[in-house]
């Protein structure tokens, strides 16, 4: 799938090793439920897993974001479709070399537009950290409407922390 400056693909085995870094960086794994740093023994675990997986099949898939220009790895959004292949939960990770330039808007967007159109879903769902600012600004530029704020909900990383709950019906998509 692609936009006009980003494909999103299939990982594969030589994305191991930018995957390992950006997920190494203490601010994209602070939200997140892997550690930094993150080993390339790790990710190259990942990546097959990831590289098993299908969109169209129950389950988690995630899509690799590269950056048509410079044909590089900048991040993933990672889709689990439920049981039912009419509701999903959606999530993203974008290397901070690349943030703040619109990628992650327009990965998502492509995913979502996929989602709603072509595999003909009824509701995507997003979950973050409370904490998360621009993950939940995110949501909320795309269209996802807060549903919720659960308070001390998820233990991680030795702390309780707040969750925000997002959903976006396939109606409110443009």
């Amino acid at each position: 799938m692609a936009t006009e400056r980003l494909v999103l693909r299939r990982f594969r085995a030589s994305d191991a090793v930018t995957l390992a870094a950006y997920r190494s960086v203490p601010e994209v794994a602070r939200y997140q439920s892997w550690d930094a740093p993150f080993p390339v023994e790790k990710a190259e675990v990942a990546v097959r897993n990831f590289a098993a997986g299908s969109p169209e099949k129950a389950g988690w898939f995630q899509y690799a974001i590269e950056l048509t220009a410079e044909r590089v790895l900048i991040g993933d959004v990672a889709v689990r479709l439920h049981d039912n292949l009419r509701q999903a939960e959606i999530g993203f990770t974008l290397d901070p070399a690349y943030q703040r330039k619109g990628f992650a808007t327009e990965a998502v967007s492509a995913v979502l537009d996929r989602l709603f159109r072509r595999q003909g879903l009824h509701k995507v769902t997003g979950e973050c950290d409370a904490r998360n600012k621009p993950s939940a600004a995110l949501l909320e530029r795309l269209g996802f409407t807060r549903e919720g704020h659960l308070r001390q909900q998820t233990f991680i990383k030795g702390e309780w922390t707040d969750d925000l709950l997002y959903g976006l019906l396939s109606t409110e998509w443009k």
